[in-house]
């Protein structure tokens, strides 16, 4: 009977310390637990912070980090040479910046004659432009305006003409406003960004589609007979030598943000 009861008693001690140590376990599960759950929690928290001044962070840099071009100008460069032996690359990328500050810059001021290298077409849309800021009591600023980097991005030949694109990253300070009130951009930050601008070469005048682009032909300076191909050396009507005309016929045509 003493046996009995001695054996009855481990048994329940051996069980007694079985569910204590089963509640031990659980309770550390639960412990840790919650300690994970709320470093995860904190870590959630800490992490939309994070987040937030990462943004931030991605703003400003979208702000001050230059735009990338599409440079093309290995390539395209000797084709044009090729067709134009006295194309001036340098002269002709130093004309484009300037052709394309001074559009900036004819917006910003109000006065489309302030475009340099520009044909006459592009001027008047521009005016147009400018006429429909002044209706709409809307001034438009392009400030601090700065060229990063300018490269050839497109060459091709269509309907008599040859035209080159150039590509800019430009960096400025661009915004609107209306009777004071800001309309759009930001009068305190800078912006970073590309412009497309098209330089166009009359090769073949009897092709040319438009009548403004007929007027950009040139005539024999001995007896006033049209010069309709350029590329040659003497006026097809009287034999008198035509002067080269590379840099006096390029003329830029257009200019658009990308």
């Amino acid at each position: 009977m003493t046996a009995l009861i001695i054996f009855a008693a481990v048994v329940c001690g051996v069980v007694i310390s079985a569910w204590s140590l089963v509640a031990y376990v659980k309770h550390k599960i639960r412990r840790l637990g919650g300690e994970l759950t709320g470093g995860l929690v904190g870590s959630m928290l800490g992490g939309g912070a994070a987040m937030e001044g990462f943004l931030e962070g991605a703003l400003e840099d979208e702000s001050t980090v230059p735009k990338s071009v599409s440079a093309m100008t290995s390539v395209y460069l000797p084709k044009i040479v090729k067709d134009f032996p006295d194309f001036n690359y340098d002269e002709m990328k130093r004309m484009a910046e300037t052709f394309l500050m001074t559009y900036l810059r004819a917006i910003d001021s109000g006065n489309a004659d302030e475009i340099r290298y520009g044909d006459s077409e592009f001027r008047e849309k521009v005016r147009n432009y400018i006429d429909m800021n002044v209706q709409n009591r809307i001034k438009e600023y392009f400030q601090l305006v700065r060229i990063h980097r300018t490269e050839i991005t497109n060459y091709r030949k269509a309907a008599g003409k040859c035209i080159i694109t150039f590509q800019s990253s430009i960096e400025y300070r661009h915004f609107k406003e209306s009777d004071g009130q800001l309309l759009a951009g930001r009068r305190d930050k800078m912006c970073q960004t590309r412009y497309d601008v098209d330089l166009i070469y009359i090769q073949d005048r009897e092709k040319v589609e438009s009548d403004f682009d007929s007027a950009q032909g040139f005539n024999c300076p001995n007896c006033g007979a049209p010069i309709t191909s350029l590329g040659h050396k003497r006026c097809e009507y009287c034999g008198c030598g035509v002067e080269e005309y590379n840099i006096k016929v390029w003329v830029f045509s257009d200019a658009r943000e990308r």
